[in-house]
């Protein structure tokens, strides 16, 4: 039964190979600007996450006001947090050299808490996991990028975004060839599951 439940999902996986081909190309797109504009990158990504608080705290405002469903004190606790999202977001714009250390102190603890549980899986799957070895050398990578952000406070934010272009090329790749590795496979699946 099981190996019955494996090539199906194997077949539905691989039906959707081409999602996992796009999302490999965009990282490595993605990598490539990275790559070519760290500064601008890192720029623009501050202010774009400050505009995603504004516009963030004013749909929360909003709504702590227009939901007719909401208790009282959830209306406030959402106004508080729409208000809150709003000064933070005008904040992070406005001091854009502070929020980019602080986002790199965020992208160095995420890095950390991530390898550790790709090599966690890779580990605890066993041989059934495929791409172990890619999987373990990504979660080793992540890891020693995110202890080196945040052990080494000096390190600059054009450094730590040449990294980021470089993790996100590697990531892009790996992406490109699984989506690849899964239309083999799904090629190679019973044809009556394949279209499950």
């Amino acid at each position: 039964m099981s190996e019955t439940l494996e090539s199906e999902l194997t077949g539905r996986l691989g039906r959707h190979w081409g999602w996992v081909l796009a999302f490999g190309i965009v990282t490595v797109l993605a990598a490539i600007a990275v790559l070519a504009w760290p500064a601008e990158t890192l720029l623009v990504l501050t202010v774009l996450f400050g505009c995603q608080l504004v516009v963030f705290g004013i749909y929360r405002f909003v709504t702590a006001f227009t939901y007719s469903f909401l208790s009282g004190g959830m209306r406030a606790l959402m106004a508080l947090l729409g208000v809150l999202s709003l000064i933070v977001g005008l904040w992070a714009i406005r001091h854009v050299g502070l929020t980019l250390l602080a986002l790199a102190v965020l992208l160095g603890i995420f890095w950390i808490i991530n390898g550790a549980m790709e090599i966690f899986t890779a580990a605890t799957e066993g041989k059934d996991l495929p791409g172990r070895g890619w999987t373990i050398a990504m979660g080793v990578l992540s890891v020693v990028a995110g202890i080196i952000v945040l052990a080494v406070p000096g390190i600059s934010l054009l450094t730590l975004a040449i990294v980021l272009g470089c993790w996100l090329l590697i990531f892009g790749i790996m992406e490109v060839v699984a989506a690849f590795q899964l239309r083999s496979v799904a090629h190679s699946a019973p044809r009556d599951l394949a279209h499950v």
